[in-house]
């Protein structure tokens, strides 16, 4: 009999001004993913949380309105963290109250993804610093200019440094999610997942 995987702790760092695709998308996909085969839907492989710096309504772009799981003062230990892009990137990038707990999640977990401009808060506290990483296509000059240590792909969807994880714009969360998925659990995990969401998965190519 195969053991059931150790289930991993997902928290998605949501914002004002979070664009909603950015960690709806991830969400989904970790939410959903199950081992290859399963036909047990009571054996997710995450378990995926909201968190946010207070707790309150989270005004996400297009105004959709969350209600976050935990906050950054009580959420449960973590193994991977997801931090999206969107508008409201701009003004946390100053935040560095947020920033310093992305920090210390950094030295605790296994993964930090970014999705989009989430990997402005990445930059800000030298998280990326030596290393290949993309966010939205529009971003690229800036995010070079501003982080000259941080070396900018504009031709991938994921880029994946280790324990480091950045994926392009909006859309590209989902991807980066599989990616995930297939990389803790084997091809087929992610395959299943995708299929289940009836999206079209092009496992990306790791250079």
């Amino acid at each position: 009999m195969t053991a059931t995987p150790a289930q991993r702790t997902v928290g998605i760092l949501i914002f004002d001004d979070v664009e909603v695709l950015d960690f709806c998308g991830p969400f989904e996909v970790l939410a959903t993913a199950r081992p290859d085969g399963s036909t047990n839907t009571d054996a997710p492989l995450f378990k995926v949380v909201t968190i946010a710096e207070e707790n309150r309504l989270i005004t996400c772009v297009g105004g959709l309105l969350v209600q976050p799981h935990h906050t950054i003062d009580d959420h449960p230990p973590l193994d991977i963290l997801v931090v999206p892009g969107g508008q409201g990137t701009r003004s946390q990038r100053l935040n560095a109250r947020l920033l310093d707990w992305i920090a210390a999640q950094r030295q605790a977990i296994e993964l930090t993804t970014s999705v989009c401009t989430g990997a402005f808060l990445l930059a800000e506290r030298g998280i990326l610093d030596g290393k290949r990483a993309t966010t939205h296509w529009a971003s690229v000059d800036w995010m070079r200019e501003n982080y000259p240590g941080v070396t900018m792909l504009t031709d991938e969807r994921v880029v994946d440094e280790g324990s480091v994880i950045t994926s392009a714009g909006v859309s590209a969360g989902i991807d980066m999610a599989l990616h995930v998925v297939a990389r803790l659990h084997g091809a087929g995990a992610a395959e299943w997942t995708a299929r289940r969401m009836e999206y079209d998965y092009r496992p990306p190519v790791m250079k």
